[in-house]
């Protein structure tokens, strides 16, 4: 093996060298920034599930356990209510 001391590699070397790694840390920080965006998500869709439980809820108080159409908001009784008068 060749001595270390005052080797070098070339500028081609280095310069190829260079750009790999800069790509691959400009990757990973990506990969952060979409990490950190799909956390943000991930929180939102938390709350609007928490949002629908709560709508869901006083719907339910108001209207008793039916269907309602998201498209047009027509209300229709649930068949598996209807058996069991006695609520």
């Amino acid at each position: 093996m060749a001595k270390t001391e005052n080797l070098k590699i070339t500028d081609e070397q280095l310069k190829n060298l260079q750009e790999i790694i800069n790509a691959l840390n400009g990757a990973t920080a990506r990969v952060g920034q979409i990490e950190t965006q799909k956390h943000m998500i991930m929180h939102d869709i938390t709350k609007m599930r928490v949002d629908l439980s709560d709508l869901q809820a006083k719907l339910e108080e108001e209207y008793g356990k039916v269907n309602i159409n998201i498209e047009n908001g027509t209300i229709t009784e649930r068949e598996d209510v209807e058996a069991n008068t006695e609520d």
